[in-house]
C-alpha cells in the first residue's frame, strides 16, 4: 500500500508560480511512475504531467508544456510539480498518483493505482 500526501496549493494571481509536492510512503517509491492530474469544478479529471521511476523521462499535457515541470527525489520519496506562468484556467484540485505496474511516464489515468487527496490551486485574473 502506498499513501500519497500533496502540499503546496494556494491562491495566486495570474502569472505567478507555485510548487506542489507529493510525499509518498513505502519503500518501493523509486520503482513507480508518478503522475499529476487535476480536476476543475464540474469537469473530469485531466492528466497534467508524469515522470518515470528513474526521473529521466517526463511527459506533459499540451496545455502545460513549457510552463510546468515535473521532477522527483527518490531519496526523499517525493515528486514535485513546478508551475510557472499560471493562468486562471489552471484552477483545479491537483492530485498526484502512483503507477505500481509501469516505470515509464504516461497519461492513462485508469492505470494509476494510488492517489493522494489533492490540493487546491486557484489562479485569479
Amino acid at each position: 500500500q502506498v499513501q500519497l500526501v500533496e502540499a503546496g496549493g494556494g491562491l495566486v494571481q495570474a502569472g505567478a508560480s507555485l510548487r506542489l509536492s507529493c510525499a509518498a510512503s513505502g519503500r518501493t517509491f523509486s520503482s513507480y511512475a508518478m503522475g499529476w492530474f487535476r480536476q476543475a469544478p464540474g469537469k473530469e479529471r485531466d492528466f497534467v504531467a508524469a515522470i518515470s521511476s528513474s526521473g529521466r523521462a517526463t511527459y506533459y499535457a499540451d496545455s502545460v508544456k513549457g510552463r510546468f515541470t515535473i521532477s522527483r527525489d527518490n531519496a526523499k520519496n517525493t515528486v514535485f510539480l513546478q508551475m510557472n506562468s499560471l493562468k486562471p484556467e489552471d484552477t483545479a484540485v491537483y492530485s498526484c498518483a502512483a503507477d505500481a505496474q509501469h516505470e515509464l511516464p504516461h497519461g492513462r489515468i485508469y492505470e494509476y493505482d494510488y492517489w493522494g487527496q489533492g490540493t487546491q490551486v486557484t489562479v485569479s485574473s
